[in-house]
């Protein structure tokens, strides 16, 4: 027994365990990768694949509507000749008049073009449909000078007229958009809690939001496809809030910008933001119906106040006048 272990324990034996032992060790390192594998790395590669396929099959989509439909139109001869002859891009164009554009919908180089071009006409047409107005249609018994003033005062006026058009279609698209809002951001967090990529999200919500919002379904519509092309993701997010240039919307995009970079849950942001829209929502609603009584206190006393003392004296009056 004595004479097994000293020759279980010597220099040549120890030495050729522990080489056994280093050989064991440097095969199950190497081997490991492929014995067992990570299930969150497998994930995140199979939704990359998944991701770079919904990227490839929108771009062919896109491609295929855009032989069809365009949202860019190609503007006027005649109105480009005058905007280039004139230069006009140099004296009225500015960076504020392309967001305002685009946030009222209009998009492309036509309804730059034609901003430009109004901007020059409607001073002159307000000016001579005034001095025509006041100098041979009404024919006024006034001073030259008043009638001069009016006109320039019209010419003046023409000149702001296509950017009141633009603030207020800017209004009515807002309002469009911030009524459903809240309910396109419900349908988003159903799609994104039951497994959809946020461009599917995108996408269906799109299609389903579009009877409630035409102005909302057109926005995620472009906000999916700068998905599909733009290399940084986030800029898709950042056109987004600056295109529609609401405190509900920005707020949501640095959350989809946050969950992008950082790989926060989107879900639950997704539904505090939901619930803070639709408290907007509500809140607006009630300061609106608490305007209500002051707007109507002088139609009131004008319409409804002397229609009632007519009502209820009127009777009494008759009799009185007949028995005189």
């Amino acid at each position: 027994m004595i004479e097994v272990l000293e020759n279980a324990i010597n220099v040549q034996t120890l030495t050729m365990i522990f080489a056994a032992l280093a050989a064991a060790a440097t095969v199950l390192t190497l081997a490991m990768p492929f014995v067992f594998s990570d299930p969150l790395e497998k994930r995140m590669r199979a939704v990359a694949i998944e991701r770079e396929k919904i990227r490839q099959r929108e771009r062919e989509r896109l491609a295929q509507e855009k032989q069809r439909v365009t949202l860019r139109q190609a503007p006027k001869q005649y109105v480009q000749t005058v905007v280039d002859r004139l230069n006009l891009g140099k004296w009225f164009g500015q960076e504020e008049a392309r967001l305002k554009l685009v946030q009222a919908g209009y998009r492309g180089s036509a309804p730059y073009i034609t901003f430009l071009f109004l901007r020059m006409v409607s001073p002159t047409a307000c000016f001579l449909a005034a001095a025509i107005y006041l100098f041979v249609i009404m024919d006024l018994d006034q001073p030259t000078t008043i009638k001069l003033g009016v006109c320039i005062g019209a010419a003046y006026i023409g000149m702001h007229l296509p950017m009141i058009f633009l603030k207020n279609k800017i209004q009515r698209r807002q309002l469009s958009i911030k009524r459903a809002f809240p309910d396109a951001l419900d349908l988003l967090l159903i799609c994104v809690e039951s497994g959809m990529s946020i461009e599917a999200a995108f996408k269906r919500v799109s299609e389903e939001i579009g009877t409630q919002s035409i102005a909302l379904a057109e926005e995620f519509t472009l906000t999916l496809a700068e998905l599909s092309y733009l290399p940084d993701r986030r800029q898709a997010y950042e056109n987004l809030a600056r295109r529609v240039d609401l405190d509900g919307v920005k707020s949501v995009c640095m959350a989809l910008q946050q969950a992008e970079r950082y790989g926060t849950p989107l879900g639950t942001a997704l539904r505090t933001m939901a619930q803070e829209n639709r408290d907007m929502r509500m809140a607006e609603a009630e300061k609106k119906a608490a305007a209500l009584p002051p707007k109507l206190t002088v139609p009131m006393i004008l319409f409804f106040l002397p229609v009632l003392f007519i009502v209820i004296l009127g009777p009494s009056v008759i009799k009185v006048l007949a028995l005189r």
